[in-house]
C-alpha cells in the first residue's frame, strides 16, 4: 500500500535553503543569500555534484531513513509514520519501503567518473564562453560596435528619435549592471593626447556634443566611451515638449541627421536633481557620507576631481538655452532664463554652454548679435562667478556655423571680450544643405525628399566649414588678447590694481571644434587650426560607441609619424 504524505514544511526559500545547506551546511543561509544558492545549485547540478553529496550527508541521517529509526518517538498511531523530523515541502513515498528512497535514487543514477568530467568540462567552457563574450561586448574596441550595433538599431528603430531615446535608456540600463561599453587598458595613459583646458589636464582632446544626453541621463557612461568632456542638455529653465514629431531624420549614405527637436528638455529642475543625485552617490562611495555635507566636500575639491565630471582628467559642460516661449525681443527675460539654470546646475558642472545657435527655437539665432548677446553673457559670468562652490564653473558660448560674415564674427566675439566669457564652441546645426558626398553622388529620391525637412543638419559636409570658423574665430579673438595685453589704455599704476576680470580677458579664449568630425586625421586637422578641443555627435550615432576609442587611436598614430 502506498500513502501519500504531505510534510509540514512548505515553501521554496527553505527547499532552497536545505540543499544549499547540504551542499555547504556551514554556510548560514538567510534571504540575503538567495540568489548565491540559486547560482551555487545550478553549477553542481550542471556538474553532476548535487546527487554525489546527497549519500554521505543525507543517507546516514536517520532523519531520512524510511521508514524511521527505531530510536525515533514512536508515533501514537501505528499504521501512520513519523514525518515531523522530514526537512523537505510535501513528497509522495511508499510506506511499504523498507530502504531509503534517496539512496537508491542515488545509485539508480550513478554515473561513470568520465561523466563527471564532461560536465566539469562543459561548465568550465560556458562559464569561459561567457566571460569571453562579456570582455568582447563591454570592449569599445570591439568591431561589432561600428560595423553592427548601428546597423540592427536603425533596422530595428526606423524612426531616428525612437533609437535616439532607446539608446540612452539602454546605456543607462547597462552602466547599472556593469554591462555598459568601456575603454580597456588605459589607452590615454601614454600621454600622447594630454592637453590642457582651462588651467585642467585633460587626458585627451575630444568631446561629446550636448544634444545626445539631454537631460544628463548617461554622463558617466558616456565617459565611459573615453571622451575628455562630455556636454549634457541643453536644458530650459521650465519643461518643454519642443516640436512635433516626427523630428530627427537620417540620411544615411551621408551619415548625416536633420533634426528639429526644438529644445525639448525636462526642465532645469529635473537636470538639478539627478546631478545633484550623482553628486551625492559620488560622495557616499568615497567616505564623504551622503549628506548635503559630504556633497559639498565633492563639490568643494574634496575629492581631489573636478566638481562636474567626478572624475580626474575629464570635464563636465552643461548646455543651457531659454525656453521656446521667452520672447528674444525682451532681453532682460531671456537673461533671467539662463541665469536661472546657472543658479540651478553651475555647481554640477565644470563649464556652461549658453547655445544662443540653436535653428529650431524660432528668434534664439538673434540672440547672436553684438548688444543682446553682450548683456547675455555679462549677466550668465555675474551668476557663474555667485556659484556655491570653491571654483567657479567656466562659461563658453555656441554659436552657429551660418554666422560667418567678418562683421558677425567680429560682433560675436567683441561680446565675448567684453563680458568675459572664457571660450567659444564653432559651432552647431547649420540651415543649410550641403552637396552630397562624394562629389557627384546621386541620392535617392526618398533622401532628396528628406533633404527638403526642416531643421538644423549636420554631418561630415559641416566639416571644412568647421575648420574655416575655427582659425577664423582664433585669429580674432587673439587679436583682442594682443590688444588688451599692449596694455595701450592701462596706466602703470592701474596695471597694479588691475582685476580679475580685466585679467581675463588676457588670457587665451578656449575654442571648441563642433560639426562634421569622424576620424582622428579631422580631429588633428581641426586642432592645427587653432581649437582646444574636438567635439562629436553626428559620427558618433553612425560610428557607434567604439568612435571616440578609434579616433583617439587614429590620432597617436599621426603623433607617432610625427615624432618619427
Amino acid at each position: 500500500m502506498t500513502s501519500s504524505i504531505e510534510f509540514p514544511f512548505s515553501g521554496r526559500q527553505r527547499v532552497i535553503s536545505r540543499i544549499a545547506a547540504l551542499i555547504r551546511p556551514r554556510t548560514p543561509i538567510g534571504p540575503h543569500t538567495v540568489t548565491l544558492v540559486y547560482i551555487r545549485t545550478i553549477w553542481h547540478i550542471v556538474n553532476g555534484n548535487l546527487i554525489a553529496h546527497i549519500p554521505s550527508r543525507i543517507t546516514n541521517d536517520t532523519r531520512w531513513q524510511w521508514p524511521p529509526s527505531a530510536v525515533s518517538t514512536p508515533n501514537p498511531r501505528s499504521d501512520v509514520p513519523q514525518w515531523s523530523n522530514l526537512p523537505f515541502g510535501s513528497r509522495s513515498i511508499s510506506s511499504t519501503s523498507s530502504s531509503s528512497p534517496i539512496r537508491d535514487a542515488a545509485a539508480e543514477v550513478a554515473k561513470p567518473p568520465g561523466r563527471n568530467v564532461k560536465r566539469y568540462f562543459l561548465g568550465t567552457s560556458i562559464v569561459f564562453l561567457l566571460w569571453a563574450g562579456y570582455l568582447y561586448a563591454t570592449d569599445t574596441r570591439a568591431s561589432a560596435h561600428r560595423w553592427i550595433v548601428p546597423r540592427l538599431i536603425r533596422w530595428y528603430y526606423p524612426d531616428a528619435e525612437d533609437a535616439h531615446h532607446a539608446g540612452v535608456e539602454c546605456m543607462k540600463f547597462l552602466y547599472r549592471f556593469g554591462l555598459h561599453p568601456r575603454e580597456r587598458g588605459n589607452p590615454d595613459g601614454d600621454g600622447k593626447l594630454v592637453t590642457e583646458v582651462f588651467g585642467y589636464t585633460l587626458c585627451n582632446p575630444i568631446g561629446i556634443s550636448g544634444g545626445l544626453d539631454k537631460d544628463a541621463d548617461i554622463p558617466s557612461a558616456l565617459f565611459e566611451l573615453g571622451p575628455a568632456i562630455v556636454e549634457v542638455g541643453g536644458t530650459t529653465p521650465r519643461p518643454q515638449e519642443g516640436n512635433l514629431r516626427s523630428r530627427v531624420f537620417r540620411i544615411v549614405s551621408q551619415n548625416a541627421l536633420i533634426n528639429r527637436y526644438g529644445l525639448n528638455s525636462k526642465g532645469a529642475d529635473h537636470m538639478a536633481a539627478v546631478l545633484k543625485q550623482r553628486v551625492r552617490e559620488f560622495a557616499y562611495s568615497h567616505g564623504f557620507g551622503s549628506s548635503e555635507f559630504g556633497e559639498q566636500r565633492v563639490l568643494d575639491g574634496g575629492a581631489g576631481v573636478p566638481p562636474g565630471s567626478l572624475i580626474e582628467g575629464k570635464l563636465l559642460a552643461v548646455q543651457i538655452a531659454k525656453n521656446k516661449d521667452t520672447p528674444e525681443t525682451d532681453i532682460e527675460a531671456v537673461k533671467k532664463d539662463y541665469v536661472y539654470c546657472v543658479d540651478l546646475l553651475g555647481k554640477y558642472a565644470d563649464i556652461l554652454v549658453v547655445n544662443v545657435s540653436s535653428p529650431n527655437t524660432p528668434g534664439l539665432r538673434t540672440l547672436q548679435e553684438s548688444g543682446p548677446l553682450t548683456t547675455l553673457l555679462t549677466g550668465v559670468v555675474n551668476a557663474a562667478k555667485h556659484t556655491s562652490r570653491k571654483t567657479k564653473p567656466y562659461v563658453m558660448v555656441k554659436v552657429s556655423p551660418d554666422e560667418d560674415t567678418d562683421e558677425q564674427i567680429s560682433g560675436i566675439c567683441e561680446a565675448v571680450r567684453a563680458s568675459g566669457v572664457d571660450g567659444v564652441i564653432v559651432g552647431n546645426t547649420t540651415k543649410t544643405r550641403p552637396k552630397a558626398l562624394p562629389r557627384g553622388y546621386k541620392l535617392s529620391a526618398r533622401e532628396e525628399e528628406t533633404l527638403k525637412e526642416t531643421g538644423g543638419f549636420s554631418g561630415p559636409h559641416l566639416f571644412n566649414k568647421t575648420v574655416s570658423l575655427v582659425t577664423r574665430y582664433r585669429a580674432q579673438l587673439d587679436k583682442m588678447v594682443v590688444s588688451d595685453d599692449t596694455g595701450d589704455s592701462i596706466s602703470p599704476s592701474e596695471t597694479d590694481t588691475m582685476t580679475s576680470q580685466m585679467k581675463s580677458h588676457m588670457v587665451p579664449k578656449v575654442i571648441f571644434a563642433s560639426g562634421g568630425i569622424t576620424n582622428g586625421e579631422q580631429a588633428a586637422k581641426a586642432l592645427k587650426a587653432g581649437a582646444d578641443l574636438a567635439m562629436l555627435y553626428t559620427g558618433l550615432v553612425y560610428g557607434g560607441s567604439g568612435t571616440i576609442t578609434r579616433i583617439k587611436a587614429e590620432m597617436r598614430e599621426i603623433v607617432d609619424g610625427v615624432e618619427k
